[in-house]
């Protein structure tokens, strides 16, 4: 799979070293392409000149910047992600870090408003960036939800996530975006209170079937 990480930091950074190291194709752009250059070769990646750089030819478009950005970022790639599939990966803090800044339902439909001719996923953004290269705990795999409108879209992500090594859960329409980004915060402001070293993550417990 060919994949196009927008952002540098941990998430897009790690994101880049699982991917590449699960065999897949990945070009990382970064506001620094001096960041970007080296993310790619730490990972294996390549480095883009840009933004639109590294979507072209891409399969999948990850989201991986500050939820801050992500308004910007979206409409400086709208042109050059029409008809694939964009996943959103990033968490809508606000400034203080104490609550979501949310004007929707959730965070990724004001992304997909934005990109009326992408398929938007949300993904990932309930995983630490320290798990997305190690989701197993005592054993099991970590649960990778994600959730969408477009069904091809949701099976290319859900493909994405089993490579990692992810139990892909589909958490429904973008309406359930909602319920990961709350996840994805409760997460966070616990590690934050209790100075837990950011490892926790999401698995669902009991028969599926």
């Amino acid at each position: 799979m060919r994949i196009a990480i927008s952002g540098a930091g941990n998430v897009g950074s790690a994101l880049s070293r699982a991917a590449t190291g699960a065999g897949h194709t990945v070009t990382v752009a970064a506001t620094s392409q001096a960041k970007a250059a080296d993310v790619a070769a730490e990972t294996g990646a390549r480095a883009a000149e840009n933004n639109v750089d590294a979507v072209t030819g891409a399969d999948v478009v990850v989201l991986a910047v500050p939820g801050d950005v992500v308004a910007a970022v979206a409409k400086e790639l709208a042109p050059a992600v029409r008809g694939k599939v964009v996943v959103d990966a990033t968490n809508p803090l606000n400034a203080s870090f104490t609550d979501l800044d949310i004007e929707e339902t959730a965070a990724v439909q004001t992304l997909r408003r934005l990109l009326p001719d992408s398929a938007v996923v949300k993904a990932f953004n309930t995983v630490f960036a320290g798990r997305l290269g190690s989701p197993q705990e005592d054993g099991a795999r970590l649960d990778g939800f994600y959730a969408g409108d477009d069904a091809d879209a949701k099976k290319v992500v859900a493909d994405l996530l089993a490579s990692l090594g992810f139990r892909p859960i589909d958490a429904g329409g973008l309406r359930m975006a909602r319920a990961l980004e709350e996840m994805a915060f409760l997460n966070i402001s616990l590690n934050a209170a209790n100075e837990w070293p950011w490892q926790s993550g999401w698995a669902l417990l009991g028969p599926a079937a």
